[in-house]
């Protein structure tokens, strides 16, 4: 019992030592000291401490051998935070004024990392998506063969589809408000935009779909022409995709595109 009693009064004395160390570094004016316990801060994982110190000798750093690590380490503290904004910051000011470090191949991957972590859901504002993908294919074209690469391309893909997602979205709000004419000319936009879209598929089956709408809602003296339209979209869906997962609303459709277009054959 005494034994515990006294490993607990040492481990409080350690405890206070140590604040008070941190303490003594805050209010020091010497940067070597703050440089010091920030480190210290930094390997026991007390990141917040850590940044703390770094924000106050980052500049004072800056350019010196010593700096090198210290970004590496202020960024990696913002990271491990999930401070992404500061992270990438701090990676970037890294590559910066140390382009031959040999963390600098890291730092230019979790500066865009980081900037990747901060992006919304497709749905909301893309600046941020923006931001990272130019910073991932900037890390692509100057590391393509870094050991990075792979995660690179992969978090790239991702922004990518993303993006795309959005302008589909926005695209098929206007079959869904059945402004057809409107949804045809989105949806031609979205595919000449993004060949190689995964929405490629479901985009080709909304633009029959509302060409198909449009076609037999329309006056008498247009419905020919855009029952012709029709056809060729439901031509382009299955040229693209034979065994598209539409295929049974598209051959529906076909059918009565076909049946409508007989009415203007027979009277030629």
């Amino acid at each position: 019992m005494l034994i515990k009693k006294y490993l607990i009064i040492g481990l409080c004395g350690m405890l206070f030592a140590s604040c008070g160390e941190y303490q003594k570094a805050l209010k020091s004016t010497e940067g070597s000291v703050k440089y010091i316990e920030a480190e210290k801060q930094y390997k026991a994982k007390k990141y917040k401490k850590a940044i703390r110190l770094f924000e106050q000798v980052a500049s004072e750093y800056a350019g010196k051998p010593q700096g090198e690590r210290l970004y590496y380490m202020f960024g990696d503290a913002c990271y491990q935070l999930k401070q992404y904004n500061l992270a990438s910051y701090q990676f970037e000011r890294l590559q910066k004024l140390y382009p031959r470090s040999e963390k600098a191949v890291e730092a230019a991957f979790l500066e865009a990392k980081a900037l990747y972590l901060e992006t919304p859901e497709y749905s909301v504002d893309q600046t941020y998506t923006q931001q990272a993908l130019e910073k991932l294919q900037y890390f692509l074209d100057r590391y393509s063969s870094s050991e990075y690469a792979k995660e690179a391309n992969e978090l790239t893909l991702d922004l990518v589809t993303r993006l795309e997602k959005k302008e589909f979205e926005i695209a098929k709000q206007y079959d869904l408000i059945r402004d057809y004419q409107a949804a045809i000319k989105s949806i031609d936009n979205f595919l000449t935009n993004n060949p190689g879209s995964v929405f490629r598929e479901e985009a080709l089956y909304i633009r029959l779909h509302s060409a198909y709408e449009w076609a037999i809602n329309s006056v008498e003296h247009k419905k020919e022409e855009r029952l012709k339209t029709a056809q060729e979209a439901y031509d382009n869906l299955l040229r693209a995709f034979p065994e598209t997962r539409f295929k049974r609303e598209a051959e529906n459709m076909l059918r009565k595109i076909n049946t409508s277009m007989k009415s203007f054959t027979s009277q030629k």
